[in-house]
């Protein structure tokens, strides 16, 4: 089971929207990415509005439903990297595969922790 933190539910949200413009995600899974917002700014809700402070609880329910019932979706979409074509990228361009280099730290001769360091 993946730890739900902060972060988490910040990639999920803003993955919504590559998700959304990806015309391989079926409907029914974007309808409920409508849904969910169709009822977050609605002014019908579940628990009336002259409940203050737990008026806004039916509408973090309904956004934890969704976000977790695509979460695989949406975690698909949100990961950090970019998956780009490399073929397309450096296309027509010199790369150079399979190159061994070393990097050799440069000690300061006056430094007299460096006279450790070298031997």
């Amino acid at each position: 089971m993946r730890f739900l933190s902060w972060a988490v539910l910040g990639k999920r949200i803003k993955a919504i929207g590559p998700m959304l413009k990806d015309k391989n995600v079926s409907f029914g899974k974007k309808a409920l990415i409508a849904f969910g917002f169709l009822y977050l700014f609605l002014p019908i809700d579940l628990i009336p509005a002259p409940v203050f402070f737990v008026a806004w609880v039916d509408d973090l329910i309904l956004w934890i439903f969704i976000l977790h019932t695509l979460r695989e979706e949406l975690d698909r979409y949100g990961k950090d990297e970019k998956e780009v074509e490399l073929n397309e990228k450096f296309h027509g361009k010199n790369v150079i595969d399979d190159v061994e280099f070393k990097v050799e730290e440069e000690l300061d001769p006056e430094d007299p922790s460096a006279a450790k360091k070298q031997q």
